[in-house]
């Protein structure tokens, strides 16, 4: 899509939701937003501040510094240059109409903090001008968060990877216990991390191997010098994420749960099913809402997922968001299925994927987390990516 294809939609967007203009903002890379949605590349000197205003109609306005006034040429519009803060004002308040809503990337309450970019005080001068201003949250999305063909083939390619890493290393740590040698979280780790860069894919950071009670946090990493080892009836979580090595891939993201042994205790089990329930309940629910095409938010889902949880008396030990939305980055820009951490008020559209991920953790015992990824095809139906476990995985060979 080109910039003047985005403008288009943009100020269509705009009309619908009744909101005069978009004002975007910058200083010194504090709204990485903005710079994804304007196509300014990374190496490029910006020490000013800079505004991008898009109307409902007629051409934009680039309001730069005469210190840097070059760094919106890329992009249409009208450039008016400032010397001083007083010109500035001046300009940025010719912007305001009788009582206009302004979308700039700001998040009421601070509700959701990812999209909360523009400062306080920028907030205040144009509330100071007359202005009411909105969130930018659902304009976002289209142009940050929605993927292309080769990025859902990328995410696909990097899907199959992580299945097939999950249970080479299931066969792993089963095959090193029945032979009675000695493995730690670190070495299964280091070995699916391996795997990866055998199969030409990049992580930000490297998998999870947690066993037992370090299972029941859910950003335990292990190390070399701190590392549990695997014992015959342990309980073993493995997370694992990953993108193809290639410009513009987009992640996969999954967990998987299983235990040392031939069999699971009840609690385990029970445990297990709890969270199985969950996360089949907030999968049919977006579902059922994508495809008979009516809109949904991520706090829905969450609240939906998390009512499971908290209905079986676990509700307390459920203590992150049901899944976060995936893109270049692991837990992209765009809506997250949360009403736990923050209200995310974003629509869920197609194009965009997110993780599904509810989970149980129980200190100093265990803790239970399944995942896998949820893409709306723009088609109209979902398609879940990453594989669906059923059951707790059972290594038999250790009867």
């Amino acid at each position: 899509m080109t910039f003047e294809e985005k403008l288009k939609d943009v100020q269509r967007d705009l009309k619908e939701q009744d909101v005069q203009g978009w004002l975007l903002y910058d200083f010194k890379r504090c709204n990485p937003l903005a710079y994804t949605f304007l196509d300014i590349p990374p190496g490029k000197m910006l020490t000013r501040r800079f505004f991008y205003w898009i109307p409902q109609e007629g051409k934009p306005i680039k309001i730069v510094s005469l210190v840097e006034p070059y760094v919106l040429d890329h992009l249409p519009g009208i450039k008016q240059a400032y010397r001083g803060w007083q010109e500035l004002e001046k300009i940025l308040f010719s912007l305001a109409v009788t009582k206009p809503k302004i979308a700039m990337e700001y998040s009421p309450y601070n509700a959701l903090p990812v999209l909360s970019r523009v400062d306080a005080g920028t907030v205040e001068l144009m509330r100071k001008a007359g202005s009411e201003i909105v969130s930018s949250a659902n304009l976002l999305q289209r142009y940050t968060s929605v993927w292309t063909e080769e990025q859902v083939k990328s995410h696909l390619e990097a899907a199959a990877v992580l299945e097939g890493i999950a249970d080479q290393t299931w066969s792993l740590i089963e095959s090193k216990l029945s032979s009675r040698e000695r493995i730690n979280e670190y070495q299964v780790q280091q070995f699916m991390l391996d795997l990866m860069k055998k199969k030409d894919c990049l992580t930000s950071d490297p998998p999870t191997c947690a066993v037992n009670e370090h299972s029941s946090d859910p950003h335990y990493s292990p190390s070399k010098e701190k590392a549990k080892e695997i014992r015959p009836g342990d309980f073993i979580l493995l997370d694992l994420w990953c993108k193809r090595n290639q410009p513009r891939a987009v992640y996969a993201d999954i967990t998987r749960v299983g235990v040392a042994a031939s069999k699971a205790t009840d609690k385990q089990k029970a445990i297990f099913h709890i969270v199985k329930e969950a996360r089949d309940l907030a999968t049919a629910f977006i579902k059922k809402h994508y495809e008979e095409g009516k809109s949904l938010q991520g706090w829905q889902v969450d609240q939906a997922c998390r009512d499971v949880i908290e209905g079986a008396g676990y509700g307390a030990y459920f203590i992150h968001r049901t899944g976060h939305n995936i893109g270049e980055d692991v837990h992209g820009p765009g809506a997250n299925l949360d009403n736990l951490e923050t209200h995310d008020f974003r629509f869920l559209i197609p194009g965009t994927c997110f993780s599904v991920e509810p989970g149980i953790y129980l200190p100093g015992e265990f803790g239970v987390r399944m995942e896998y990824d949820v893409y709306l095809d723009p088609n109209g139906y979902i398609r879940i990516t990453g594989g669906i476990q059923e059951e707790l995985v059972c290594l038999n060979r250790l009867a």
